[in-house]
């Protein structure tokens, strides 16, 4: 039996389908700006009462790094910042190609006497889904460098917990953050504890995730292995690929934010010119690699694409 409250969440939802892609967007972003201010309001009144102050003293936001860590960040992450940033940025915007696309402008045959051979003939996929899948490969290719060095270095100190008090101090970190009291922390030395589960979640959750669920969408996956399909079933990967690919972009918008906001010059150098120094050495790199990522945006059609696939197999309408 139909009620006025069902009749009204279909009509909430028949309107939701019928606007564009960008009035949803805009319906969103205005949404999401009325809850931060919702928030907002909440946390400074939280932080005035003594409780919270008293909270706040004993957990001020970061948790002390383990003896012997290294301190400042070294040339090769801001190489592997700038090389991870590049490819996220067009695995998300082919990602969405792939997802979105109807009508590919062109197809790609893999090259079955090349490296990879198989018994079967290759089947025919998107012009779309190679370049994802291509950058996906030299994406996970950087992040096993990256973890390589990373525990090579010892710079795994300061993205790994490594003590219970890092999840008091994250909300500390937070109620500050909302309270647009934002923590003082210097990321050079050590993250503010927020951070350090934030940058623990994208590197050894949300990276992982992204490459078990694309793997068993793509033609990769063993499709004869019953009892492993079974276990880990196309849908539940389906499921999951596009949320993990919502939280990369939701990181990407609040990390670039809060690296403007609280210290641009300071935060790009450390990001990007392995200094403490503040001078505009860092903004100078990271305003170049924004160049390099548009170019790189721009030339990711058809028209250029064909050329390189081509080089891998073959390129058919």
């Amino acid at each position: 039996m139909s009620t006025p409250r069902n009749k009204q969440a279909a009509s909430l939802k028949g309107r939701w389908q019928a606007l564009g892609l960008w009035s949803k967007i805009g319906v969103s972003a205005a949404a999401l700006v009325v809850l931060l201010g919702v928030l907002v309001l909440a946390a400074r009144s939280l932080v005035g009462l003594a409780a919270v102050q008293s909270f706040l003293t004993t957990y001020p936001g970061a948790s002390e790094l383990p003896e012997g860590a290294p301190v400042g960040l070294p040339a090769w992450l801001g190489w592997q910042h700038f090389l991870n940033s590049f490819f996220i940025l067009l695995i998300i915007r082919s990602g969405w190609q792939v997802r979105t696309t109807k009508r590919p402008a062109a197809h790609w045959i893999r090259n079955n006497k090349g490296l990879i051979k198989t018994k079967n003939a290759p089947g025919k996929i998107s012009l779309d889904l190679w370049f994802h899948l291509t950058l996906d490969a030299l994406w996970v290719l950087n992040g096993a460098v990256f973890i390589v060095v990373l525990f090579a270095t010892g710079q795994w100190m300061r993205i790994v917990p490594t003590s219970w008090d890092v999840f008091p101090n994250a909300v500390s970190a937070g109620l500050q953050y909302l309270s647009l009291n934002w923590p003082t922390d210097n990321g050079w030395v050590n993250y503010n504890a927020l951070q350090l589960l934030t940058y623990f979640i994208t590197v050894f959750i949300a990276a992982p995730l992204a490459i078990i669920t694309g793997l068993r969408m793509s033609g990769a996956w063993p499709k004869k292995a019953k009892t492993l399909n079974k276990a880990y079933p196309i849908e539940l990967a389906r499921a999951l690929h596009f949320p993990v690919m919502v939280y990369f972009v939701i990181f990407i918008i609040t990390h670039v934010t809060l690296v403007l906001a609280t210290g641009a010059l300071k935060n790009l150098n450390h990001m990007y010119a392995a200094t403490d120094a503040v001078n505009w050495w860092g903004f100078g790199i990271f305003a170049a690699s924004l160049v390099v990522m548009a170019a790189a945006w721009f030339l990711a059609q058809p028209l250029f694409l064909r050329p390189v696939a081509s080089l891998m197999g073959k390129v058919t309408k």
